[in-house]
């Protein structure tokens, strides 16, 4: 008896001690993107999404995203009238379906800027959005300083900004947090700083309040103005910078 409680013990310990499965991790070493990763988006969204769907003022470009020691960066400028920033995307090369996104970043701040890490649904070319399903796991916008949103978008509520939540947190353009979405086939909850904001879990999932049961794709980009950015840029602020130390991805 003694040596088959002993096993079991073993083995629970064993299964306490299991460490999550890495499934993606990105350190943003060495001095460029990493492109097996990695899809640059450009320009201003025309023709198709103009303004990339929220009258946003800026270009994307390649040259506005780096990576330098050891971060991503992802800068906000302005040259001769023109407002410059950039946007990366691992469509079609890095998608999952559940898991635990981490990301650790600093914000870039000043009124009119707009930094986001965020997911789309890999079927968005075919289901279109809001269809194929959005996870906002950090959105941050200056117009509105010391606050986090972590959102979803669906069907069920015509793209439209309902599922969500909005977090002050004092501190949080001072130096670097970590943001967090820990997504299951049953809800989808978001930490900041390991401290759980917001979770998402319709007791009723269907195509429209749930397209979060396929595999979804990473995305980064700082915004200048637009719907929610807010329409009044500070034109003193630029060049500002949104950096990115890590970002991991894991399954139990």
């Amino acid at each position: 008896m003694r040596r088959i409680v002993f096993f079991i013990s073993i083995l629970n310990l064993t299964a306490c001690n299991a460490q999550p499965e890495v499934i993606f991790e990105e350190n943003f070493d060495g001095n460029s993107l990493n492109l097996t990763h990695w899809n640059y988006e450009l320009g201003d969204g025309c023709p198709a999404l103009c303004g990339w769907g929220n009258d946003e003022l800026q270009l994307y470009t390649k040259e506005n995203v780096v990576v330098r020691d050891g971060n991503l960066v992802i800068t906000a400028s302005k040259k001769d009238g023109l407002h410059y920033s950039g946007r990366i995307t691992t469509k079609d090369k890095v998608e999952f379906t559940y898991g635990t996104i981490e990301v650790r970043a600093k914000l870039a701040t000043g009124k009119g800027l707009w930094p986001a890490f965020w997911m789309l649904g890999s079927n968005i070319d075919e289901a279109i959005w809001p269809a194929c399903g959005e996870i906002d796991i950090m959105e941050y916008v200056g117009r509105e300083p010391h606050v986090v949103f972590t959102s979803l978008h669906t069907t069920s509520s015509s793209g439209e900004t309902v599922n969500t939540k909005r977090t002050r947190i004092e501190n949080i353009e001072e130096g670097f947090h970590t943001y967090k979405a820990e997504w299951t086939k049953d809800h989808i909850t978001f930490f900041v700083d390991n401290t759980e904001v917001y979770t998402y879990n319709p007791a009723l999932k269907n195509v429209e309040n749930w397209p979060f049961d396929q595999p979804f794709y990473l995305l980064a980009n700082l915004a200048i103005g637009g719907k929610f950015g807010g329409r009044e840029v500070d034109q003193t602020i630029f060049p500002e910078e949104y950096l990115i130390d890590y970002i991991k991805i894991t399954k139990p």
